[in-house]
């Protein structure tokens, strides 16, 4: 079966544009991630662009028995284990010392934690490095277990940490929105950003949001009610 490769900005786009180019879906091909393209995610210095390998899956012939994942009786699979064991290898190619992963399940999702020295430098600017990581960790997961898992990497409680940056953030957006009664917009975000700020001011009747732009990453424009009754004197 033919290889192909395929780049992007992130591992995302690159399988974007192997869908389009092939024209065939996500579920049809196996996928291999050379490079995620995230900076310091191999080096830690430098920008590269995501590298994926492609090819069609191989389709079962009737009677034909399925080939084994690597991993082994999936009924039995604990997908924290799966996901946690996926992790440390990935880890291990980096040049840091002393990692540790911890595990934990709650909310239905899988919480993966990265503990150690100079754990910083893996969740890069915004976050990038460990989506990246996050992505890559899911793929191998859903891989493993043939469906869709929600696996949750973190490093220094980030996720937390930038949850709260983004509900400050879009409050006091919104109040300089009502203030001026302009548009006021947020820097480019992840859907999983935009959407903690299309939350945070859903109920405020005065505020109206959208977001706008193409692509994985997006603004989101913050919109005075103009026929609201709390207009500035």
């Amino acid at each position: 079966m033919t290889c192909f490769e395929f780049t992007g900005k992130t591992p995302e786009d690159a399988i974007k544009i192997a869908c389009r180019k092939l024209n065939l879906t996500e579920d049809e091909i196996d996928i291999e991630v050379v490079e995620p393209g995230s900076s310091g995610i191999f080096g830690l210095v430098g920008g590269k662009k995501a590298r994926i390998k492609v090819k069609e899956k191989v389709k079962e012939k009737k009677g034909e028995e399925k080939q084994p994942s690597e991993y082994h009786n999936q009924d039995e699979l604990d997908v924290a284990a799966i996901a946690k064991d996926a992790l440390e290898n990935i880890l291990r190619l980096m040049p840091l010392e002393n990692l540790v992963v911890k595990d934990e399940e709650k909310e239905g999702a899988v919480f993966l934690k990265i503990e150690g020295d100079k754990t910083g430098l893996l969740i890069g600017r915004k976050g990038q490095t460990l989506d990246a990581l996050q992505f890559i960790v899911n793929k191998i997961v859903n891989k493993a277990l043939g469906k869709r898992a929600n696996v949750v990497v973190d490093s220094e409680n980030y996720r937390e940490r930038r949850q709260d940056f983004l509900v400050q953030t879009a409050i006091k957006l919104g109040e300089k929105a009502k203030k001026t009664m302009r548009p006021v917009s947020t820097d480019l975000l992840n859907p999983k950003d935009r959407r903690t700020v299309h939350m945070t001011l859903r109920n405020d009747k005065e505020l109206e949001t959208r977001s706008k732009g193409d692509g994985h990453l997006k603004k989101v424009v913050i919109f005075p009610n103009r026929n609201s009754k709390n207009k500035p004197a």
